[in-house]
């Protein structure tokens, strides 16, 4: 929250790629700056500067809000807060209401900057979070390996498609086609008939150096005999081969760049000493903390725990009306990726004998409750020992979370 300081103008900002949009109000809601576009650039962040000097009044005394719009708005930010105005960062959603309120149907650049320093006047604003460069840092590696990781599947998945018709029988000498071994192969042969011109001491070669002593002249010759004897129709053969070799080397570069990512996220795993005791939990892999790390943030903004698993969407939300009274569920707000990973540690857990989360849903499940929510339970009560580590810096000990799982 910004700090509490005599206000006397708001300004509020609708961010775009490109350009921006600016509303100035005073405290009494006159408009002295009409709404007006700005360039997103070093001289548009000038021209916003001067307008705002203009004004006659301390820097401290405008409060400037912002809609949160990813990275479009973050160079502006930090220029605002470097020039020491007051800065407030505000939800999409929270705008969109506040002009439903206001009966808004247009929307508009210039209407969205007059309604964003109306909510600020209105004192119904809630301020968004910035989180530090250390969370920022997890949150941009984390994300992007996210990222990769589903183009590999859909790259693996494209690949197994196109061996239908280029190539069926390939996965009689190859199970997983998508090893490094079967894409040199299918990039120097991505079809049956380029397969069955093949000449079999260069195709040994190519498996001798792949997996030197796994695979050998029968093998080479056992993809000769499998493409000759194929049922490929052949069908648009030039294409779906290029397709294959182009498929084949983004996977290649694809999981080359993920093993990059990976190896700066332990680097900065290892340099992280709040992600230290999370490690030492069995549970826990090393993506799984440092996807704790990105989307929890700083946890010094929460004062219980309770307002911990809200954020991540683990709380119970319950619908009421009348003598109606709907099913009770989770609220799932906050970050999916956060409750996918608790999940995945949650059952993680219950193959781990000595965990002590297992034996906390093993216990629960024997009490009768369902093993839906009993695995719920233990996704929440691994977010809040993962919490309460990374507040305190503790290490981690796993009998002392075996006691608070026996009396739950």
């Amino acid at each position: 929250m910004p700090e509490q300081v005599v206000t006397t103008h708001v300004v509020g900002i609708d961010i775009g790629m490109e350009s921006c949009t600016m509303s100035c109000l005073t405290v009494d809601k006159r408009q002295v700056i009409k709404s007006t576009s700005f360039a997103n650039t070093l001289a548009g962040f000038d021209w916003l500067f001067e307008r705002l000097e203009g004004l006659g009044v301390a820097r401290k005394q405008i409060l400037v809000g912002l809609e949160a719009t990813s990275r479009y708005g973050e160079n502006l930010y930090h220029a605002l807060l470097k020039r020491g105005y007051r800065l407030g960062l505000l939800h999409p959603g929270q705008i969109h209401a506040f002009a439903q309120q206001r009966g808004l149907r247009a929307k508009t650049d210039r209407l969205d900057a007059a309604t964003i320093a109306r909510a600020l006047l209105s004192g119904e604003a809630r301020f968004g979070y910035i989180p530090s460069d250390q969370v920022v840092t997890y949150r941009e590696l984390t994300r992007l390996y996210q990222q990769l990781t589903g183009e590999v599947v859909r790259y693996k998945n494209e690949i197994h498609a196109l061996l239908v018709v280029l190539f069926p029988e390939f996965t009689l000498v190859f199970a997983d086609p998508s090893r490094p071994s079967a894409l040199t192969v299918l990039k120097a042969y991505p079809s049956a008939q380029a397969m069955q011109e093949a000449e079999p001491k260069l195709l040994y070669q190519i498996l001798r150096e792949q997996c030197p002593g796994r695979y050998g002249r029968k093998t080479a010759d056992k993809l000769i005999h499998l493409a000759k004897a194929s049922v490929s129709g052949g069908v648009a053969i030039g294409a779906r081969s290029s397709s294959m070799r182009i498929l084949c080397d983004q996977l290649e570069h694809t999981q080359k760049n993920l093993e990059l990512l990976q190896q700066e996220i332990e680097r900065l795993l290892d340099s992280d000493p709040k992600a230290r005791s999370l490690l030492a939990m069995s549970e826990l892999g090393p993506m799984t903390v440092a996807v704790l790390r990105a989307e929890l943030g700083d946890l010094d903004r929460f004062a219980r725990m309770d307002q911990v698993v809200a954020y991540v969407g683990l709380d119970l939300q319950v619908k009421q009306s009348g003598k109606w009274k709907g099913q009770t569920k989770l609220s799932k707000r906050g970050s999916g990726h956060v409750r996918r990973i608790l999940y995945l540690a949650a059952l993680r857990s219950m193959r781990l004998p000595t965990s002590p989360f297992g034996i906390f849903y093993h216990r629960l499940v024997d009490r009768g409750l369902k093993k839906g929510m009993a695995v719920i339970a233990v996704m929440r009560k691994l977010l809040i020992v993962a919490a309460h580590l990374i507040q305190t810096q503790q290490d981690y000990d796993a009998s002392k979370v075996g006691v608070q799982a026996l009396r739950a």
